[in-house]
């Protein structure tokens, strides 16, 4: 595939960053409504009393939740920065946790151009959102890389059946956007040590089982999940992701898809839950990392079908950590090509 892009023009915007004007609150509601999304029913989701015994002061977020305002507050990076392409496709995601986030906090958002790489013909574009409390402390850092497509790839009908399509007020593309900016009018992220949560480093994590429990290689408990196309547009507004290859065949098929296909996002978050489920705490994930091969198809009539399965790959006595590897497959394909999960436990 042909890019039209001048992809050293995006590439030498890197390091293009900005924070967000205003805090995100993070809403009790908005923590259930999300949960719902992704099919989460940790307790501790959903019960004040359940989170408290955890040892959190408010319902826990799911780990996938700071895609939320992390959505909001990438938009102006694509409509004034990263331009120019016809469509978007995620390939990989990364979280970092360093504190879970609980209902009741308040979070500062930062925005950050961290790379651009071309690879066989396609631009590969990662952006960073760090998420600050009010005392100035890293809570969580989003890495997520997505494959900016144009050219011979895309139907040049897309853009205007985007167009009648969407929400009214989102600019998927960045399409008639009043201005872009330059290389030589990057802002650059302002020197400062990186200050991560303490309280986050210091907790003790309330796992059900205790590292001296754990053994290599052993699996976990397999999950059969099921997405329906109501789903889809159920996490669409939970999340904010209005993309509408996800809920409209035409543009799907546009796109070049075969059919409707389930957000990348929702199938991370059920791959989260899946994780938080066997360890019996939503926060004690350090990290997670998704890098997706496949997609899953949503069949109007059948839905779309995807089983979790994964075992524990390494043990760290030292820090009391275990890497979890997790395979994800659809339709009888792998859906992630390479999936961890880096936990803590008592």
């Amino acid at each position: 595939m042909s890019s039209a892009v001048d992809t050293s023009d995006v590439a030498s915007r890197v390091g293009h960053y900005y924070r967000v004007d205003g805090t995100y609150e993070v809403g009790r509601e908005k923590v259930r409504e999300y949960a719902r999304a992704v099919q989460d029913y940790h307790p501790a989701h959903w019960h004040e009393a359940a989170a408290t015994e955890l040892g959190y002061t408010g319902l826990v977020a799911p780990l996938t939740f700071t895609c939320i305002p992390a959505m909001a507050a990438n938009q102006k990076l694509f409509e004034t920065v990263v331009v120019g392409y016809d469509t978007f496709v995620q390939t990989e995601q990364v979280f970092e946790q360093y504190k879970p986030i609980v209902a009741g906090d308040v979070l500062t958002t930062d925005v950050e151009l961290t790379s651009v790489r071309t690879i066989a013909g396609k631009d590969l574009i990662t952006v960073t959102n760090t998420f600050t409390d009010p005392k100035g402390e890293v809570v969580h850092i989003m890495h997520t890389t997505v494959v900016g497509v144009t050219g011979e790839g895309v139907d040049p009908d897309i853009v205007r059946a985007v167009d009648n399509v969407m929400v009214h007020g989102v600019n998927l593309l960045g399409r008639g956007s009043p201005q872009t900016a330059s290389a030589d009018e990057t802002p650059l992220r302002p020197e400062a040590e990186m200050r991560f949560s303490a309280e986050g480093a210091a907790r003790i994590p309330s796992t059900a089982m205790s590292f001296d429990d754990l053994v290599l290689g052993a699996e976990l408990p397999i999950r059969q999940a099921r997405i329906s196309r109501g789903d889809l547009v159920n996490y669409a507004g939970a999340s904010g992701d209005a993309n509408p290859i996800h809920w409209n065949e035409r543009i799907a098929r546009l796109a070049g898809l075969p059919d409707v296909i389930a957000h990348g996002m929702l199938t991370m978050g059920l791959g989260a839950g899946f994780v938080s489920a066997w360890s019996g705490d939503p926060g004690a994930v350090t990290r997670y990392g998704v890098r997706l091969s496949n997609y899953t198809v949503v069949d109007l009539n059948e839905g779309g079908r995807i089983e979790y399965t994964g075992r524990v790959k390494s043990l760290d006595p030292e820090t009391r950590t275990a890497v979890i590897a997790i395979v994800a497959k659809s339709g009888g394909r792998k859906i992630f090509g390479l999936a961890t999960t880096t936990m803590r436990f008592r």
